[in-house]
């Protein structure tokens, strides 16, 4: 697709028409490959469309004077990359008389003496040689750890499910917990291995974006509902006839569990309206959007650090006043370690993509433990739970009967 536009200006000896034109999709037959500098070990990414700029009654392109022209980017800029105004001569990408006067995070203000057809270019530095491809590698691994995830978040729903009647705590915030994050990996899974395809479409890779970043939120938002009726639990410890379905029932948790997610992502889009849709189809970093979804989790991770230490306080008084034997005092501090143990599961594998950056080794532990979750979940809540263990022996001695 092509777009074409022109104005006017005036000259000393009158008037002349200029004609700009924006090609779409023109990179991939004038690949930023075809920008030979000296050091050729840099990764060269376009940073914009290719647009020309023409003289329609003359063949003359040189200018008297310098003309400035804006390029948006069309990718994020990398800080550590160096960004290059060029034009097309013949059969490669040159500097010539270009240069780039002012830069920011989404647009380039580029000077050039003449008119030809001109790009924004971006050289990066790879990833230091490890003895092998990595992110061909990281694309096979995080296909297969995040398939295997999502395997054990599928096991655990399935047994949330059959098991429900033999629990004896309230599983609402559980099962939610393993459907957001069973919805987030599936819909991350497809995106990144459609991403060719789904990053052309500005609007789709946004929206994409914005649903991660609601079930991802959601998932956090159940941790901490499940936390806080933890703390109910245990305040009620000593009173007999309190139960903990009789606070809160499933409908308000399922209120709870998806509008808080909801409203930041809203929030997050009225404020900024371009912040999602990165390379990626993720966040983008302009503005420190990022913290649209660092914040929320923050400070969930905090609350959960402060409710666990109360609940530690309040379990120790409680032990005091009833019987350490007592059948719901170690249902109950098994809960608070499954529970803690589940905090550390959602929340240190994103704590750790803090200082992933141009480390290979720790964006392969991230990526482990983010894909993994499901199977964390899957050990601690049926694997380590004797009722559901219990459960599993049953079904097992009743198939081998028959």
């Amino acid at each position: 697709m092509m777009y074409i536009c022109s104005y006017f200006c005036c000259c000393v000896s009158g008037s002349a028409a200029v004609a700009f034109m924006s090609y779409s999709n023109m990179e991939n037959m004038l690949k930023p490959s075809f920008f030979k500098t000296t050091d050729n070990d840099t990764v060269k990414t376009m940073m914009s469309t290719v647009v020309s700029a023409t003289l329609p009654k003359t063949s003359d392109t040189r200018l008297t004077k310098p003309v400035n022209f804006t390029m948006k980017h069309i990718e994020e800029t990398d800080p550590n990359g160096t960004l290059s105004c060029v034009y097309w001569k013949n059969t490669e990408w040159v500097v010539d008389g270009c240069y780039l006067v002012e830069t920011n995070s989404t647009h380039t203000v580029c000077s050039c003496v003449h008119l030809s057809t001109f790009a924004l270019i971006m050289q990066t530095k790879p990833l230091a040689e490890t003895g092998f491809q990595i992110y061909p590698f990281m694309e096979m691994l995080g296909t297969v750890l995040v398939s295997v995830g999502l395997v054990f978040l599928s096991f655990t729903l399935l047994t949330f499910t059959v098991c429900r009647r033999h629990l004896r705590m309230n599983n609402t915030p559980r099962i939610n917990l393993c459907i957001s994050l069973l919805l987030a990996h599936l819909i991350f899974l497809l995106t990144q291995n459609l991403i060719n395809y789904i990053q052309p479409l500005e609007m789709l890779c946004a929206v994409l974006a914005g649903v991660l970043h609601f079930f991802f939120l959601s998932a956090f938002v159940w941790m901490l509902i499940e936390a806080v009726l933890l703390f109910i639990s245990v305040k009620n410890l000593t009173k007999i006839r309190s139960k903990q379905k009789e606070v809160l029932g499933w409908k308000c948790l399922i209120i709870i569990g998806y509008v808080i997610p909801l409203v930041v992502v809203g929030v997050s889009v009225g404020l900024f309206p371009g912040g999602y849709g990165s390379k990626e189809c993720w966040i983008k970093m302009d503005r420190d959007f990022i913290w649209s979804f660092v914040g929320p989790v923050s400070l969930i991770l905090a609350v959960n650090v402060i409710i666990f230490v109360i609940i530690t306080f309040n379990l120790r008084s409680v032990l005091a006043k009833l019987n350490n034997d007592n059948s719901h005092i170690k249902q109950t501090k098994k809960l608070v370690f499954k529970i803690l143990v589940q905090s550390a599961i959602l929340g240190c594998p994103w704590i750790l993509g803090f200082f992933t950056e141009g480390n290979p080794v720790l964006e392969m532990v991230f990526l482990f433990l983010n894909s993994q979750q499901g199977t964390f979940i899957f050990l601690v809540y049926c694997v380590l739970n004797q009722e559901v263990r219990e459960q599993y022996r049953k079904w097992a001695s009743c198939c081998v009967s028959k």
